[in-house]
């Protein structure tokens, strides 16, 4: 019989269900809603909303419900039976955080196959609105939790990660402060990851440690909520909390609403939802040290695996668990892939046009750099929107295209450092990761291979991995993650991007260039000018 797992993905801008059938070693089944087109009623664009200014920015948790809906209506039409599906596991957007009031879980327990999830769920928030990984309106809130944590190295050792406006404790600690009534009101507080599970489940689901790490509430090291982060966060904070659980734990069967409705099989099992991140770690299928992952989506990350604990002390960095029950490093930028749309749409151009300039300028852009601070940024920390160009302006067409992709990737190389491990081969994935011309610029920035594979869905992808995994390890035919990994990402079938070693210096004088650029509009330091003149003078 074949074995059929269900990975799904809810991201920024989509849901996303995969399903791969482990004897055929094949995805036989992909389906997408896109929350601005096929849910417009919520007036999102880009899958978000921004509130007051551009700092404060949620999504709608019912919306997700929504898209769960459409979703297995899609899914349905196939001829793939949900029946024959193993396991089920998911990925939600990391740090989002959604309020429950006292009805959720009797509600989800109590669903009625003759109506709507949304028609049923609705009353069960007491927030309407879910702050997500763009919000940045919390710095006061980091900096009361860090001080009471015994400042930056402190906080660090202690959660993995400094505490960062996006992260789930310091909003929550918002909420508590402008909203009181309101978060006496709530029971319940999940991730997006959990939420979403929950409602696969039909009960309150755990938190897993990938995602649990994101919070700045976890303890890096004990993976258990800690104490002094849940007192410096917000009162009673841990009985709203559902307790942790290793990324691989299997937290139920299926709800039987989604066995009446859809025909899923009662005894599916559903594995730890976690977040994006973590699982896209596994669905690029990194299980081992001296290779990262570089994912171009609507944010942009540099993520590797770590078989031992390792801390940037500098506050840029963030550590999680890792699927495999390690850890993960990662880096974080806000500004991706609407970054580059921004650049993209003022000259109202296509993406082929886009690759037609980028080739056509030289590599060190005749000496242009750019910071793209189109939004708020967490690495470096840029608290309002400012795009620095130095030796152009914004109307120059070529000096924005190849300004804007060079600044990512040296952005990216610049405050990697802190990994230790210089890569030997980056993964590429995310949408923007089908522009092989993008892909050429980071081999060349990096000096490193960077393989690309024709899967760019690695979220769900990781979250079917993972639901393999665990299923096989229930019944007690554990199989390796190698083996899980090997039977579906064919190397063989990837793309290979060598980097060209002409640019070998030029891209090491950039990189001091750029951290001059950086230091001098963001630590007073000294100014580029002669520097970048000189860099001119060598190269062009």
């Amino acid at each position: 019989m074949d074995k059929l797992f269900l990975g799904l993905d809810c991201s920024t801008q989509s849901l996303t269900g995969i399903i791969i059938d482990f004897n055929l070693n094949t995805v036989v089944c992909r389906n997408s809603i896109n929350f601005d087109k096929e849910l417009p009623h919520y007036n999102t664009q880009n899958g978000v909303v921004v509130l007051d200014n551009e700092k404060v920015i949620h999504s709608y948790p019912l919306m997700w419900v929504e898209a769960l809906e459409l979703l297995f209506e899609k899914m349905k039409d196939s001829e793939i039976s949900f029946f024959e599906i193993k396991a089920i596991s998911g990925s939600g957007q990391q740090h989002g955080t959604v309020y429950l009031n006292s009805e959720f879980v009797r509600n989800i327990e109590q669903l009625d196959v003759s109506k709507t999830l949304v028609s049923q769920l609705k009353n069960s928030f007491s927030r309407q609105t879910s702050p997500i990984w763009m919000d940045s309106s919390t710095t006061k809130q980091c900096d009361e939790v860090r001080e009471k944590l015994g400042g930056l190295k402190s906080t660090i050792r202690l959660l993995g990660s400094n505490t960062i406006e996006r992260f789930s404790g310091p909003q929550i600690r918002k909420f508590f402060q402008l909203q009181p009534e309101l978060y006496e009101k709530t029971s319940i507080i999940h991730l997006v990851s959990s939420f979403m599970a929950s409602i696969m489940l039909g009960k309150s689901a755990l938190i897993d440690h990938g995602d649990g790490a994101g919070m700045n509430l976890m303890n890096i090291r004990t993976k258990k909520w800690d104490e002094r982060a849940l007192e410096a966060t917000a009162p009673n904070l841990r009985e709203k909390l559902p307790p942790l659980i290793e990324s691989y734990g299997i937290i139920g069967k299926i709800s039987s609403y989604f066995v009446e409705k859809y025909g899923f099989n009662p005894d599916t099992n559903l594995i730890a939802w976690s977040g994006d991140n973590p699982n896209s770690l596994i669905g690029v299928g990194l299980i081992e040290k001296g290779k990262v992952a570089i994912s171009l989506g609507t944010s942009d990350t540099y993520f590797g695996y770590l078989q031992n604990l390792f801390l940037d002390y500098r506050g840029e960095g963030h550590v999680f668990g890792a699927p495999t029950g390690d850890y993960m490093s990662l880096i974080c930028y806000k500004n991706g892939s609407l970054a580059r749309e921004r650049i993209k749409d003022k000259f109202n151009l296509s993406w082929e046009k886009f690759s037609e300039i980028l080739n056509k300028t030289p590599h060190g852009n005749n000496g242009k750099l750019m910071l793209p601070y189109f939004f708020p940024e967490t690495v470096p920390q840029v608290l309002e929107p400012k795009v620095c160009r130095f030796g152009f302006d914004e109307n120059d067409i070529e000096g924005n295209i190849r300004g804007i992709i060079e600044a990512q990737f040296l952005s990216m190389r610049l405050h990697s450092e802190w990994i230790g491990e210089k890569p030997n081969e980056i993964y590429a994935t995310g949408g923007a990761s089908a522009n092989r011309d993008i892909l050429q610029v980071m081999a060349n920035i990096f000096n490193t291979k960077v393989r690309k594979f024709e899967f760019t869905d690695s979220a769900a992808l990781g979250a079917a991995f993972r639901a393999a995994k665990s299923y096989y390890d229930l019944i007690n035919k554990e199989k390796t993650w190698d083996e899980i990994i090997n039977k579906f990402i064919d190397f063989k079938k990837s793309i290979l991007i060598k980097p060209n070693k002409e640019y070998i210096k030029l891209y090491d004088d950039m990189l001091d260039l750029y951290g001059k650029c950086e230091s001098f509009i963001l630590k007073n330091g000294e100014d580029p000018e002669i520097a970048r003149l000189e860099f001119i003078n060598k190269y062009f």
